[in-house]
């Protein structure tokens, strides 16, 4: 059983940087794909962004592109979600989670972690 805990989640002014971390809790392998989400109040949770270990494959959502930065410390078994030009629009819960697929649906991912509040006012 794999154990996801995200952790760096806050308030922060529009325009402003975070650096959110996702530990796992058992030792990582190079095929093992890690990804962001995040949900927002009354919306659907929404693909953020994926690597595999080692960066070999990352993957960004339109939204985030060019903003966000996805990023791994094998060593630590952590991944990061270093978030810059935050937005009013990227408020949501992050949620850290762990697959075999390449892929942007939530239902291809079987461990997640119980989710950081990320509040960005305006």
């Amino acid at each position: 059983q794999v154990q996801l805990v995200e952790s760096g989640g806050g308030l922060v002014q529009t325009g402003g940087s975070l650096k959110i971390s996702c530990a796992s809790s058992t030792r990582t392998w190079r095929n093992t794909v890690m990804a962001w989400f995040r949900q927002a109040p009354g919306k659907e949770r929404e693909f953020v962004a994926l690597t595999t270990w080692g960066a070999d494959n990352t993957l960004y959502a339109d939204s985030v592109k060019g903003r966000f930065t996805i990023s791994d410390d094998n060593a630590k078994n952590t991944i990061y979600l270093q978030m810059n030009g935050l937005t009013p629009e990227d408020t949501a819960v992050y949620y850290c989670s762990s697959g075999s697929q390449l892929s942007r649906a939530p239902s291809a991912y079987y461990y997640w972690g119980q989710g950081t509040q990320v509040t960005v006012a305006s």
